[in-house]
């Protein structure tokens, strides 16, 4: 790790037999004031300037201008953030292959060792977005499918198994394993991550950019991560920073339970609704209050997922014993949900009831109040009561040109 560590908060931390160095947030709010109410997500940002503080990209101006986003809640300081890895998706990552390849090529003919050319960040290549459906109705169409996709392809993907064996920090997961974002949600995001460097093991938060809008998926789970294009995953890739604004954020709170027989869909449709009314492009939301205790990760998740719709560049959920159940349920190794657990209490990084933080502007939901809902006619934020499709059909018709409207009519 090249921090700098001008604030000295490099310290171990000791989860069963294991001992891990992290850079903690309560030594720095020592020197930088109060952190205790800096909304989740930007602790997760906080964190990642301390460790990569190098006194160019990131110096110590960065890490007070963080500090002092409290005080007005919102900020014009543009930071340089560095995700722990990158998602990819075949659209995007086959090029990037074809890149690395191409700059080993350039390395070797100018006389250098082309083993040095790897990806500086983890990358996990998830073969989804290419895939087509030939067969189906039949109990084997799964094994058919992969089957004529290998066949139709094999020149790709003998060159990915290529790029996979060649190429260090680089996975490929194959065809008819599942869509990214879900992929990553249930295998390959950490909560948090771990690497190896200087003899040391190193716990940081999972963090990530992706080339797929719905990458926000992975905020269900504690990980600050949303989609960017393939020249920006490519740049991460390759060890460029991100650069940002710090972001305003937007608190979203939950309180209360979902009635029997409310589903997660109303239950996003509404917080949609509302996000889109508030107007939240560009910023981060993060969601807060005891209610989430009752919100199984399958519905955060939904929501996070949900980020490109209602506009925001992330849905975060923090950490909590939720979380925790899930990576069980998962198959995650136990000594990392250990690690998960011991982390985030360490480093104000866990959900405690009542807790309240400051946010740029909030928005309340009572989940008690959610109805059964119907997206659209068009869109998802267009959310309309089940008791009221009657009624917003209607007037759906009404707004139609007269000759389309009489069609529509006679159904």
């Amino acid at each position: 790790m090249p921090s700098l560590d001008s604030l000295k908060t490099l310290k171990t931390l000791q989860v069963a037999d294991l001992v891990y160095h992290y850079f903690s947030l309560p030594d720095a709010a020592r020197q930088l004031g109060d952190l205790q109410r800096l909304p989740m997500s930007l602790k997760v940002l906080l964190e990642n300037l301390l460790r990569w503080e190098d006194g160019k990209t990131v110096t110590g101006d960065d890490l007070r201008a963080l500090a002092q986003w409290l005080q007005e809640r919102r900020s014009d300081r543009e930071i340089q953030y560095r995700p722990a890895r990158v998602l990819m998706q075949d659209f995007t990552g086959v090029p990037a292959v074809v890149d690395l390849a191409a700059m080993r090529a350039a390395m070797a003919k100018a006389g250098g060792d082309p083993q040095r050319i790897n990806p500086l960040s983890p990358v996990d290549l998830v073969i989804d977005h290419s895939v087509m459906v030939d067969r189906y109705a039949n109990p084997n169409a799964f094994a058919q499918n992969v089957d004529i996709e290998m066949q139709r392809n094999g020149e790709r993907y003998a060159f990915l198994r290529w790029g996979q064996s060649a190429f260090d920090n680089f996975r490929v997961v194959p065809p008819g394993t599942g869509i990214c974002h879900q992929v990553n949600l249930e295998y390959l995001g950490r909560t948090v991550w771990t690497r190896e460097a200087d003899g040391r093991t190193y716990a940081f938060p999972d963090t990530l950019v992706g080339t797929d809008s719905h990458t926000t998926m992975i905020n269900g789970l504690g990980v600050l991560g949303w989609g960017v294009g393939g020249i920006e995953a490519e740049a991460a890739m390759l060890g460029q920073p991100v650069s940002m604004l710090i972001p305003e954020v937007i608190g979203f709170k939950l309180t209360g339970k979902l009635r029997e027989g409310i589903t997660a869909t109303d239950l996003v449709l509404t917080v949609t609704q509302m996000l889109r009314k508030k107007g939240v492009v560009g910023k981060f939301v993060e969601f807060y209050g005891d209610g989430l205790a009752d919100l199984p990760l399958a519905d955060r998740a939904t929501i996070a997922n949900m980020a490109p719709e209602y506009g925001a560049t992330c849905g975060f959920f923090p950490v909590d014993q939720v979380t925790l159940d899930y990576l069980r349920l998962s198959g995650r190794p136990e000594e990392a949900v250990q690690l998960v657990e011991a982390y985030s209490k360490a480093q104000g990084l866990w959900r405690l009831p009542g807790q309240e933080p400051l946010f740029s502007d909030t928005l309340a939901l009572d989940m008690n109040d959610v109805e059964a809902s119907l997206a659209g006619p068009k869109r998802p934020q267009d959310r309309v009561a089940l008791g009221q499709v009657a009624q917003a059909f209607d007037h759906f018709i009404e707004l139609q040109p007269k000759p389309l409207a009489k069609e529509v009519g006679r159904l």
